[in-house]
């Protein structure tokens, strides 16, 4: 077991499922308010719950002997989370949950150019054959025809 909570691949999956209910019960709250409202109680409960959790497995940490780099790459992250969260939710409630997450899952097509281009990450001709199935599925998924 504890083999199995060190494995990449393992969380991995887990984020997918939670990325899929996270589409499914975010296409039912914001039926009836509006998607920016929406982030903003999310966003709460992600704060509240990650606090508990951080609290539980007492993992806090002295924020001095974080260094400035490691804060401001954080807070891009965070922005950037932020203007994920507005865009899918807008997309949500404009759009159908099961054309809307595939759309939203191109971003691991831009995760593989971003990793290459900015992170010096080496991808082989079967990884961008992967990413390229990936990119064309979600359009697949997300054609209405």
């Amino acid at each position: 077991m504890k083999s199995l909570l060190a494995s990449w691949q393992i969380w991995a999956l887990l984020s997918a499922v939670f990325a899929a209910l996270t589409a499914v019960f975010a296409k039912i709250g914001v039926a009836n308010v509006s998607s920016d409202f929406a982030t903003f109680v999310r966003t709460i409960v992600i704060l509240l719950a990650l606090a508990g959790i951080l609290t539980a497995t007492r993992q806090w940490q002295d924020p001095a002997a974080v260094s400035g780099r490691t804060y401001v790459f954080l807070a891009l992250s965070g922005l950037a989370t932020g203007a994920s969260w507005i865009c899918y939710f807008r997309a949500l409630q404009l759009g159908d949950a099961a054309r809307v997450a595939p759309i939203d899952k191109l971003s691991v097509v831009l995760v593989a150019v971003f990793g290459v281009a900015f992170l010096g990450e080496r991808l082989s001709g079967a990884n961008w054959l992967g990413v390229g199935l990936i990119g064309a599925g979600a359009i697949l998924v997300a054609y209405r025809g």
